[in-house]
């Protein structure tokens, strides 16, 4: 019997020595922390699902111990792109307080490269201003959107897409674990269908495993059912007026399976042809508006419940 819950999150490294590839990355980081009052603030590239927020939780746990809980802030910035966020948050929590046995508090700033100009130069007074007793890990998937203030401040490193070799022998150890069937050309398609984002590897190869052994045809079936059939139900619940059902689902397929927002809204485009409703024109038009609105910089979270509620007011 599968085990429950997620298999990204039950297999997740918790020391840099178990992450995946990375292995120059991980050498020099796992030196940077040996004496953690020289560790610099740190910034993290690379594509998606590589081990960049692993590492840096990895990271926070080593030198933290049982303090991690409590002086470890991590945020995704995507969620939150303002300046808002800076003052509320990271302010608030980077302030001096009475500190455990710690070299310093750790935040960890996921898709730092998505925050607006005035957030990051708040962001950049705050680095200067708590050197003493904060460190600073931002993880971007393009760090030239990064201001240079920022840049300079951090030591870089790049995360590489992980080889297939390297990839498929993660999957096979996994399944092992989880008493899973698996054969070559399986797992070769998941490979495939995840383009080195070993995040999504795992969940497509759990799905696939939720319908059988880790065939070709049953990765196949899987990435498809993700891909269009789950998006068609967000159509679906949508224009039936299930906003909240709706929202949800997108939420689970973009953070969960790691579908991005514009593979979304492709396959959303899709769907509507599906449907032969009435207002056909209407329904296409709010997802254009919606698809130019993230494409030139606003929070993909925001406009997809803007989206599904506009289309939810469809009669």
């Amino acid at each position: 019997m599968l085990s429950t819950g997620m298999w990204v999150e039950k297999y997740r490294p918790t020391k840099l020595s178990e992450i995946v590839n990375q292995t120059e990355v991980i050498g020099s980081l796992q030196a940077l922390i040996k004496d953690p009052t020289d560790m610099p603030h740190l910034m993290f590239s690379g594509s998606a699902g590589v081990g960049k927020t692993t590492a840096a939780l990895c990271i926070a746990r080593q030198i933290l111990g049982e303090n991690y809980g409590d002086y470890t802030l991590e945020l995704n910035a995507s969620d939150e792109r303002g300046i808002g966020m800076v003052r509320e948050k990271v302010k608030k929590f980077s302030r001096f307080a009475g500190m455990a046995e710690i070299p310093f508090k750790i935040i960890i700033l996921d898709e730092a490269d998505e925050m607006t100009s005035d957030a990051q130069t708040a962001l950049r007074r705050i680095i200067e201003d708590t050197a003493k007793y904060c460190r600073f890990i931002l993880i971007a998937n393009n760090i030239s959107k990064i201001i240079d203030p920022i840049q300079s401040r951090c030591a870089t490193f790049k995360f590489t897409s992980i080889p297939e070799e390297d990839m498929i022998n993660h999957l096979e150890n996994i399944a092992k674990k989880e008493k899973v069937k698996t054969d070559k050309k399986g797992l070769k398609a998941i490979y495939d269908y995840s383009e080195g984002d070993l995040r999504h590897a795992i969940n497509l190869m759990q799905a696939t495993a939720s319908i059988g052994e880790i065939s070709e045809e049953n990765v196949k079936s899987s990435a498809g059912l993700t891909k269009t059939s789950d998006v068609d139900d967000v159509l679906k619940m949508a224009l039936a007026g299930k906003v909240l059902d709706a929202r949800e689902k997108t939420i689970e397929l973009i953070k969960v399976y790691g579908m991005s927002e514009s593979d979304f809204l492709k396959y959303l485009n899709s769907a509507v042809f599906k449907t032969k409703h009435a207002k056909l024109s209407d329904i296409l038009e709010i997802i254009a508006k919606y698809d130019y609105r993230i494409l030139v910089g606003a929070n993909p979270e925001i406009q997809l419940s803007a989206m599904l509620a506009e289309l939810g007011n469809l009669k």
